[in-house]
């Protein structure tokens, strides 16, 4: 069974021109991989800090309903009423 060469767009593709094709879409999914892989490392960085802020108010609406925290004031009517 003879193998022939294919064709793309009426033009013959040599295996060699087939390989460089494939070579180029390797490099540009190498460069896709690495810009999303930066982009997770970013995000979990964001993440990181967001969870530390989240902790901290935490503890500050704890600290404050123990502590009373002027709650009552809160529901007062101001002053000039």
């Amino acid at each position: 069974m003879a193998r022939h060469p294919q064709t793309r767009e009426g033009v013959v593709v040599s295996t060699e021109d087939r390989f460089i094709d494939i070579e180029i879409k390797l490099a540009h999914q190498e460069h896709t991989v690495e810009s999303l892989n930066q982009r997770v490392y970013e995000q979990q960085q964001q993440i990181d800090k967001l969870e530390q802020m989240v902790a901290a108010l935490v503890q500050h609406v704890r600290n404050q309903a123990e502590t009373g925290g002027g709650g009552a004031a809160a529901h007062e009517p101001p002053p000039h009423y």
